[in-house]
């Protein structure tokens, strides 16, 4: 079902976390990388340079090469000229007399200036260029850490998480969010960093040729960091709803994939592409949303920053043709293009900055989601000082455990078994009855809310995780094999086993016939979830994985129940041999596979109702004969149950 309900779950109605607790968990990744960012700082801080002195250069060509060349044809009296002359003795740092240059001392003089302007160019590009490339490999590495991170935290959760969220929206923080952060890694924050340090540049030339010149290219700013603000938190916003719907969009996907065929089998592909039409647009249209915010800032930054190139050009050209100064310098040809040159290297980034913050909104919404997973605690934790576990001899308690997964819906109330090592320990009821939660207790895949499971004297909450579940035995109905060859799955549990180890164990659970007659036989590769096999095959290869981790404490959910009957009686006597000194807790539906069980628990709405032999149930004529006798009266007439609590061998049904 998707997630379209965020009062579902707990995750997505969190406050979103801030931008400053954000950064500073992407700073842990960088911090050994420190080296690199510095040589990217420092890139940045000659490219801004470099960009800025291209402009003063431009300027110092004009004035002092241009211009001089220029008044040898035109009256000194006009005051354009004499304004002109004037800044350009003043400002040449290249030459020490510009009015007595010959023809081909000023061509000299520009033509190492030019080369001057190309030589910067082809640093800047170069420093660009690396710049680019050293920030790319620090995100690179950032990211394949943090990935590692996020497949470490989806292995730590406890089955809590994904009974609440689904596996799509989880894949998603994975990929996509991701990959919002790979793009701003590897062009985004090189991009603002460099235009940074471009307008500190720029804000120093600016004030150290002409503050009053300076102070008027300005006059728009204010306008655009107001502009960028607004902008930049209304995309944030759309862009934080965007990642949720990519999220949903993936979890429908996913869910679809798995259960394409019940869609085919129920025709149900036109219902379920309808559906992801929904999502789909609900992505797109928040897509949509945060992109018409983003759009928008860079048109209107634009704006606003011709409007300084007109204020510049307006109010220098009228001091210049006064022959005024305007503050404390001279206004000249060349420092009107070098300000109007500054105003446009100063919108310019303003302008980047603006548009590549909306961007970065993206960027952080994702980083957001990633830390928000990464700061999910498992319900399961280890108390501090846990010990390991002792190698289980087999003596399991459950006192009085009280379980719920849902506030006010208790699965379990005050159950209470025990099994001496050795024994075999059936548990049966209705569905729903907490059979299942019951053996998701004994390994701690939940913990109980009140009383206490305990094997072998240690309360499982009081031993590690690993050293718990490495003794116990797991097979489960729903059989999950991976995209791998029969070989290592059952190998999965200990890979340290040989193949001649994984062969007796598949000898073992009966599954050696059927392997052999595979196209690669132990090496041939299985689908996804061991696709290409019944669901009996499935289920023998998940049971001599059990077997070959020899495993002390064995649990059996529903081992048998998707066998044929023939095969059933092959697995039931494998599994006589596999019980053999361990203790086991068995599920089945198929009451007459545990008829040899030593002590049979019926549950019924989360509590105990009886509990003893097959034989001593049956006589008792209670819930379990009720249960047991439910199973074959659609097919066979009412059995008679003999003196010592058995069928009569007349209705007794096939096992």
């Amino acid at each position: 079902m998707m997630r379209h309900d965020a009062m579902l779950f707990g995750s997505e109605t969190r406050k979103a976390a801030s931008t400053s607790t954000t950064l500073r968990s992407l700073w842990h990744y960088f911090k050994n990388w420190k080296l690199m960012l510095l040589l990217v700082v420092g890139l940045s801080i000659f490219s801004a340079w470099s960009q800025v002195k291209t402009a003063d250069l431009v300027g110092q060509a004009v004035d002092c090469y241009v211009t001089p060349y220029i008044q040898q044809g035109v009256s000194s009296d006009s005051p354009a000229m004499s304004n002109m002359a004037g800044a350009s003795e003043s400002n040449c740092w290249y030459t020490d007399n510009t009015a007595n240059l010959s023809r081909s001392e000023t061509l000299t003089g520009l033509r190492n200036l030019i080369l001057l302007l190309v030589g910067l160019f082809v640093l800047s590009a170069f420093a660009s260029g690396a710049q680019f490339y050293a920030m790319r490999y620090a995100g690179m590495k950032v990211l394949a850490e943090m990935r590692i991170d996020i497949f470490r935290q989806i292995h730590r959760l406890s089955l809590g998480y994904y009974s609440k969220n689904e596996a799509g929206d989880v894949m998603s923080r994975l990929t996509n969010d991701t990959d919002t952060l790979q793009q701003a890694f590897a062009f985004v924050l090189v991009q603002v960093m460099r235009g940074i340090f471009q307008l500190a540049w720029l804000i120093y030339a600016m004030f150290t040729r002409n503050w009053t010149f300076a102070l008027l290219s300005i006059i728009p700013v204010p306008f655009m960091v107001v502009a960028t603000i607004w902008f930049s938190r209304q995309a944030r916003k759309a862009y934080r709803v965007a990642r949720r719907e990519i999220g949903d969009v993936n979890a429908d996907l996913q869910e679809n994939i798995a259960g394409v065929r019940e869609a085919q089998a129920f025709t149900r592909e036109d219902e379920n592409i309808a559906r992801f039409r929904t999502v789909n647009a609900a992505n797109r249209d928040a897509n949509v949303r945060a992109v018409a915010f983003t759009s928008a800032l860079s048109p209107a930054l634009e704006a606003l920053g011709y409007v300084s190139i007109v204020i510049v050009a307006a109010v220098g050209g009228i001091f210049m043709l006064r022959g005024q100064d305007l503050g404390t310098t001279a206004i000249s040809l060349g420092l009107i293009i070098t300000f109007i040159s500054y105003t446009q290297q100063f919108n310019q980034p303003i302008q980047m900055i603006s548009t590549l913050w909306t961007n970065l909104q993206n960027a952080i919404a994702g980083a957001e989601r990633i830390f928000d997973f990464m700061g999910e605690k498992s319900t399961v934790q280890e108390k501090p000082g846990a010990i390991a576990m002792p190698p289980i001899e087999g003596h399991v308690e459950l006192r009085d455990v009280t379980m719920s997964y849902n506030a006010d819906e208790p699965v379990l109330q005050g159950v209470s078994l025990e099994a001496q090592p050795g024994q075999t320990i059936a548990i049966v009821g209705p569905t729903g009855a907490g059979k299942t939660t019951i053996i998701n207790l004994l390994p701690r895949f939940y913990d109980v809310e009140g009383g206490a499971v305990v094997i072998d004297g240690h309360d499982v909450r009081d031993v590690t995780l690993d050293s718990l579940r490495s003794q116990i035995g797991l097979v489960l109905q729903d059989t999950f094999l991976f995209s791998d060859t029969v070989m290592n799955n059952i190998r999965y549990g200990r890979t340290d086993a040989t193949d001649e180890d994984v062969i007796e164990a598949a000898k073992l659970a009966h599954a050696d016939g059927f392997i052999a007659s595979l196209p690669d036989g132990y090496n041939t590769i299985l689908g996804e979830r061991g696709s290409g096999l019944s669901q009996g095959q499935r289920q023998l290869i998940a049971i001599a994985r059990a077997a070959l981790g020899n495993p002390r404490l064995l649990i059996l959910d529903e081992a048998t129940s998707s066998v044929d009957t023939r095969t059933e009686r092959l697995i039931q006597k494998a599994l006589d041999e596999l019980l053999k000194g361990r203790t086991s807790f068995v599920i089945a539906h198929r009451l007459s596979t545990i008829r040899n069980a030593d002590q049979v628990y019926v549950l019924a709405d989360g509590k105990i109702v009886e509990h003893g032999k097959h034989a001593e149930l049956l006589d008792a004529k209670g819930f379990y004969y009720d249960l047991y006798m439910s199973q074959f009266r659609r097919d066979v007439p009412e059995p008679t149950v003999s003196g010592n609590g058995h069928l009569t061998p007349s209705t007794q049904p096939a096992s």
